[in-house]
């Protein structure tokens, strides 16, 4: 991820964080909650608060997402998933035989 742009980052973040709300049930639609304040997404995503808050935006301008409240809205998974270029298969979410 460190080569990633920041919007391409916040992406992947927020595909992962889906992905893996959705295995415990914890999603609705293409939505789910995000308790975290700014600074807390910034500081995981090692960006300024400034750089953070101008990928969120860009990312509601383009239509991928809305955020309201601490709920996100994926409106496009095809495209945010290609932005972050987000491969779920390295989640290991499928259960194997042992």
């Amino acid at each position: 991820m460190g080569r990633l742009s920041a919007d391409a980052g916040l992406a992947h973040l927020l595909c992962e964080m889906f992905l893996r709300l959705q295995i415990v049930g914890k999603t609705t639609e293409l939505s789910f909650d995000l308790p975290l304040r700014q600074t807390e997404l910034a500081d995981i995503l090692g960006i300024s608060v400034v750089h953070l808050n101008r990928s969120m935006q860009s990312l509601r301008r383009t239509g991928l997402i809305s955020a309201k409240n601490g709920t996100v809205i994926i409106r496009s998974w095809d495209r945010l998933s290609t932005l972050a270029e987000f491969d779920p298969t390295y989640l290991c979410l499928q259960n194997e035989p042992r």
